[in-house]
């Protein structure tokens, strides 16, 4: 059994009222703790009713701060654990983690489900085992075809991957108008969904539809949701293109954003520009990870061949740098927004929705909670450290039109009236109720 099946046995619980705790079930739970933690010595004062007052009184600011942590508040408690496991409060965690394992629940309201994730992070963690459980995940997807179905649904439910693509192709539509010849190279390709709706836009222009060519970058982690290697995007987005009578090129890169080279972009003469880094840039470590440093270096790079327009859409928060409590306690905050608002379109009990919070969220939450170093992957930044990324690499602000804007607001009409877009000079922010979670800019 997995950590995460343990974690998750508790299918259909609830959290424990707040109303219903017995006081001495507390001591008991700690006496349970001092025999299982210190061993058979505690026998000589195990038989006394003040027994845990001993243990209270080795380290009594943080036993009281569990003490006092209330039942039922699975947040709190979740934080409580995050403390004893950066401190390495052995005793603490043991006790949480008996508590925490009865809140959580993959099938109950959002913060239930979202600490179930949580919580196997902080356990992988604790036995630094982070590496092993994310690399063992991979492991254990499911089928190909399941897992592509999983990302749809939650591409249709939710409208960020939407926001992205639309935004995103709103800013390449305006920056390549009036040219011939345009050349597009998608850092992380994956389906190449977001290319329909470009080339059937850019199939209308006046004067006609101008030659297109797609250099789709991607490793072979995409290549298991899509069934195949990049020749699978390319043939479809070559037949969408042929329908549309749009000239179109594919040419593939199959490889690390971490390995590329100018050598491998293709670039021609004559060809306008566009580089499109889609939920993606954050996977690239920075300084704090290598002194090779492929965050920048590929700003750098991409600022050498002197695109038309840069596209960024990214996660707007902070898990790169932040010690791992205030990187827990932004773990939290960001993902308990992303579950609510799974919520208001998925039932509960909907086995499809445990599968794709299981399949496309719940690794990345891992990653970020036990995992450090290289192995850390998933290293969100907000836009202000992006603007000084995109700033110190040479490139200016290339402000989203009102156009895009708009095209935006109707695509949320479709969905939750939680859902909040602001727009701050040129940069689109789309969040669930007060908590930005996606920002979407440009540059050139």
């Amino acid at each position: 059994m997995s950590q995460l099946d343990s974690v998750s046995d508790n299918a259909n619980g609830s959290p424990v009222s707040a109303t219903t705790e017995d006081p001495n079930d507390l001591k008991n739970k700690l006496r349970e703790i001092e025999a299982a933690m210190l061993g058979p010595d505690l026998d000589t004062i195990g038989n006394s009713d003040n027994s845990y007052l001993d243990v209270l009184s080795v380290e009594p600011q943080r036993w009281r701060g569990v003490m006092e942590t209330p039942r039922g508040d699975l947040k709190q408690f979740l934080k409580a654990c995050a403390i004893a496991v950066a401190e390495n409060d052995l005793i603490a965690v043991e006790w949480l983690i008996s508590e925490l394992k009865q809140m959580v629940s993959v099938s109950g309201e959002p913060i239930q489900r979202l600490g179930a994730y949580l919580l196997e992070g902080l356990i992988a963690r604790l036995a630094s085992s982070g590496s092993s459980i994310y690399k063992a995940s991979k492991c254990k997807e499911p089928a190909s075809s399941d897992l592509l179905s999983y990302m749809h649904i939650l591409y249709e439910v939710c409208p960020y991957f939407k926001f992205g693509y639309l935004s995103a192709n709103g800013a390449i539509v305006e920056a390549v108008k009036g040219e011939n010849m345009i050349h597009i190279i998608d850092f992380q390709i994956t389906q190449g969904s977001q290319w329909v709706t470009l080339i059937q836009a850019l199939a209308t222009m006046p004067g006609g539809p101008p030659r297109i060519r797609i250099t789709g970058i991607d490793d072979n982690v995409s290549a298991y949701a899509r069934g195949g290697g990049l020749h699978i995007v390319g043939q479809r987005l070559s037949r969408l293109a042929e329908s549309c009578n749009v000239p179109f090129e594919f040419h593939s890169a199959a490889m690390s954003s971490c390995d590329v080279e100018l050598e491998h972009l293709d670039i021609q003469p004559g060809e306008a520009l566009a580089i499109n880094f889609n939920l993606h840039l954050h996977h690239m470590p920075d300084e704090s990870v290598s002194t090779r440093n492929h965050r920048d270096r590929l700003l750098r790079m991409i600022k050498s061949i002197s695109p038309k327009v840069v596209t960024l859409v990214e996660h707007e928060a902070n898990t790169n740098t932040a010690p791992f409590f205030p990187r827990f306690l932004e773990t939290l905050d960001y993902y308990a927004a992303i579950f609510e608002s799974i919520d208001v379109r998925l039932p509960r009990e909907n086995k499809e929705r445990i599968s794709v919070e299981q399949h496309c969220l719940a690794r990345d939450i891992v990653n970020i909670i036990a995992c450090e170093g290289a192995e850390r992957v998933e290293r969100y930044e907000l836009f202000g450290k992006w603007n000084s990324r995109f700033t110190m690499a040479g490139f200016r602000p290339y402000h989203l039109s009102p156009l895009v804007n708009a095209t935006i607001k109707t695509l949320l009409q479709n969905y939750s009236e939680h859902y909040r877009l602001e727009e701050r000079d040129g940069v689109l922010y789309l969040g669930w109720k007060n908590r930005p979670l996606v920002v979407s800019c440009a540059w050139r």
